[in-house]
């Protein structure tokens, strides 16, 4: 992995967690860098970053507070999505990180191939959100 992805794929992850970027810019960033799709993983608190040829950045994600719940509530994750995807006043990045954790997600999957998000309990009990058109 270059150093040049390296530091796109770190500035999104910084981006997203002080709200300089939204979603959808950097998905843009990322893709344009050549990136397929990224995982967060809130049990490792980490962020890893995939190229097509198996190329992968790991990145450590700001330390939070609140760990998964054991029960994955798929109803609860679904409204958190809804909430960032309004894109509110009152919403943060870090803010949805806590919120579906609570709720039992253990992390997620970005397919910027698939158009779709794949969250994830500790029970590998999912739920699949496709990227508005």
């Amino acid at each position: 992995m270059d150093a040049e992805r390296i530091a796109i794929a770190k500035a999104c992850l910084d981006a997203a967690h002080d709200g300089s970027l939204s979603f959808p810019e950097i998905i843009g960033q990322l893709v344009g860098a050549g990136f397929e799709g990224y995982t967060v993983d809130y049990r490792r608190n980490s962020q890893t970053f995939y190229l097509p040829d198996g190329g992968n950045v790991e990145l450590a994600m700001p330390r939070s507070a609140s760990t998964v719940a054991a029960v994955f509530d798929i109803a609860r994750v679904e409204s958190h999505v809804r909430w960032a995807q309004a894109n509110e006043a009152d919403y943060s990045y870090a803010a949805f990180c806590e919120k579906v954790k609570v709720a039992g997600c253990a992390g997620y999957l970005v397919s910027f191939l698939g158009r779709r998000v794949v969250y994830f309990g500790r029970t590998a009990e999912t739920h699949v959100e496709l990227f508005p058109r």
